[in-house]
């Protein structure tokens, strides 16, 4: 509850429900009541609570709302590796990494969870919806902060191949840029003059065969700003193919499914912090180049 007076249970969780943006056609007045009435409206210590009872300002009320129907994407994951402790997949684009705000069920977790029964599966870090490639699950909950402080300590080396315009860019590059994402904008930003968060560093470009004035570009990110590498590219000039932002915001329902944007993960090498093995995986597509020491590092 919000500060200022308090409210009827039923007309702050009717309030709540009527204005989401993702709400089922079905999900009215009357589902509202049938929540009550189910005792499903709790509050924190799971006590149910009534629709007249009155809630005061900093009272924390609980329950399950209920998400607009979604549109399935026809992409299956593919498991690339997969021991006791973790699982690696190559996520197709359009499936978000996990559930969030119109895509409830459409994601890697909640698909994965169905299929194997392991309800403790779970990213150890997130792909963009629109990127493809590989995505590293832990299979135990008491492994996953293991294997997600590998990310966070940025102590995995990560290779994308993004397929663009060919500009005249050759490498090697190193992008590095003050990157900022707003709350409520889909788009980051570059911020001019400010210190970098942002590092990349680009190993090859090269001519796409059979496509031409594309080119295929190797992109290191180093660091995990959100839509790093989107934003990146756009600001060389050479904006990733099928982008659906950058540089160009497009309305949600001209959507494609056949029009995926082309970006994938596609290897990733880290120490296994459990056996202490390095592990180079990739996707079944790449052409496996080395993985260069400077880029290992950062350099």
């Amino acid at each position: 509850m919000p500060e200022g007076e308090p409210i009827r249970a039923h007309d702050f969780i009717w309030h709540l429900v009527s204005t989401q943006r993702h709400r089922h056609p079905e999900d009215d007045e009357t589902a509202v009541r049938e929540r009550f009435e189910r005792n499903e409206v709790v509050l924190l210590d799971a006590s149910a609570v009534s629709p007249d009872t009155l809630l005061p300002p900093g009272t924390d009320v609980y329950f399950y709302r209920r998400p607009a129907p979604e549109v399935r994407v026809p992409y299956d994951i593919e498991t690339v590796y997969e021991d006791e402790n973790i699982m690696v997949v190559n996520k197709p684009p359009f499936l978000a990494t996990m559930p969030r705000a119109s895509h409830i069920t459409e994601n890697v977790t909640v698909r994965l969870r169905r299929a194997t029964g392991n309800e403790e599966l779970t990213p150890a870090h997130r792909l963009d919806r629109m990127t493809s490639g590989l995505l590293l699950l832990t299979k135990n909950s008491e492994l996953r902060g293991s294997y997600q402080e590998l990310f966070a300590r940025r102590e995995v080396t990560k290779v994308y191949e993004a397929v663009a315009d060919d500009n005249g860019l050759r490498a090697p590059l190193r992008w590095e840029h003050a990157i900022e994402k707003r709350e409520g904008e889909l788009a980051a930003h570059i911020i001019p003059d400010a210190a970098p968060n942002a590092l990349t560093l680009v190993s090859d470009i090269s001519p796409l065969p059979g496509e031409p004035g594309a080119a295929r570009y190797l992109l290191h990110p180093i660091t995990g700003r959100t839509h790093q590498l989107r934003v990146q590219m756009n600001d060389a000039g050479v904006p990733i193919y099928g982008d659906p932002v950058y540089p160009t915001l497009l309305p949600a329902e001209d959507e494609d499914f056949n029009e995926p944007m082309l970006l994938t993960a596609v290897a990733l090498g880290f120490t296994d912090p459990l056996t202490g093995d390095y592990r180079q995986l990739h996707t079944a597509g790449w052409s496996g180049l080395p993985i260069p020491e400077h880029v290992r590092t950062g350099i």
